[in-house]
């Protein structure tokens, strides 16, 4: 009997063994991701453990057998993973898994702007975006780019879709930009520019008053024309955009809706109205198009224009004051009838 139990035993404890080293086995090595849910999304930043992360695939459900994932890791001598965004995708096990953390095989995000009103918001912009901080981006940002030296700055950063690693660096991240700029302005835009009588600079500069003037597409490349125009002829600019910007920068909270007459009288190196010639530089980040319209800009001999209510977001354009004076006034009595005093 003593015999018989024996060999019973020393048959089932190999079977049990056999059965629980091949069921580990699955655990650890077969596919163990819920394809429900997949392709699941996991951003992991310099602070993250992997009992975390393991907290959060129990919560999301993102294991099939959860059991054993936290044992392989720390067998493995997974403590932090390394940061970055990262697919788990269905078919993995839980080897792979950490595997992946392990070695920081991370995915990358798209990330992207269609303007903004200076560093400080495409810095914030793009912290939303990515792992590093809005300050440590705006430090970045104002790094000086050749060919937007100072107050050209902001024409150094085009406004696109772009392929990142989720915590590259503020550098890597601003510099990725920067060189997307230098491809746009390619010679045969240089030769359009120098046409004009630009940099490429100085048609960021005019790009971005004619995005402010401006919101329609169809009505911006007709106002890029006029201010071409009146730099041609010496006239100042006398955009009103300019010269919002000139109170916001003396006045952040100021909401100006309206420009007044005393306004004209600013002295401000961005008031239009009193230099001759282009601001020091663009009074936002100039989306690709507003660029083009500048680039592109149609021949008229317009170089009068005013805000059209019979058109709301367009212009009302003129060849001679005179003209100009009738839309002024049209434009007034709108303003006047809504009570839009400032």
């Amino acid at each position: 009997m003593r015999k018989t139990i024996i060999i019973i035993v020393g048959v089932i404890i190999p079977v049990g063994l056999i059965l629980l080293i091949y069921t580990g086995y699955n655990v650890l090595f077969e596919a163990n991701v819920n394809e429900s849910i997949t392709p699941y999304t996991l951003y992991i930043d310099e602070e993250t453990t992997i009992g975390q992360v393991y907290a959060k695939f129990i919560e999301d459900e993102v294991l099939l057998t959860p059991e054993g994932f936290l044992l392989l890791a720390n067998k493995k001598g997974l403590v932090t993973p390394k940061p970055g965004h990262y697919i788990i995708k269905g078919g993995q096990s839980s080897n792979s898994i950490v595997n992946t953390l392990m070695a920081g095989f991370q995915e990358p995000v798209t990330i992207q702007f269609n303007s903004a009103h200076d560093l400080e918001d495409l810095a914030g912009q793009l912290s939303k975006q990515v792992m590093v901080d809005s300050l440590s981006l705006l430090a970045a940002l104002k790094t000086e780019r050749k060919g937007w030296e100072g107050e050209a700055i902001y024409g150094a950063y085009l406004p696109d879709t772009y392929e990142v690693y989720w915590n590259a660096s503020a550098e890597e991240i601003t510099e990725k930009i920067y060189e997307n700029t230098l491809k746009f302005w390619s010679s045969a835009h240089l030769q359009k520019a120098a046409r004009l009588g630009l940099s490429a600079a100085e048609v960021s500069t005019l790009a971005s008053i004619v995005m402010k003037e401006s919101s329609k597409m169809d009505d911006r490349p007709i106002v890029a024309r006029l201010y071409l125009n009146r730099l041609a002829k010496g006239m100042s600019l006398q955009a009103d955009p300019t010269v919002i910007y000139a109170l916001k920068r003396m006045n952040p909270e100021m909401e100006v809706r309206r420009v007044l007459k005393k306004d004209l009288l600013l002295d401000h190196p961005y008031n239009t109205y009193k230099i001759k010639g282009l601001p020091p530089g663009p009074i936002c980040v100039p989306e690709r198009a507003a660029l083009l319209a500048v680039l592109n800009a149609p021949y008229h001999d317009y170089i009068y224009m005013c805000a059209n209510p019979d058109k709301p977001g367009h212009h009302a354009f003129a060849r001679n004051y005179t003209g100009h004076l009738i839309n002024q006034r049209k434009w007034t009595a709108y303003l006047n009838r809504r009570r839009i005093y400032r």
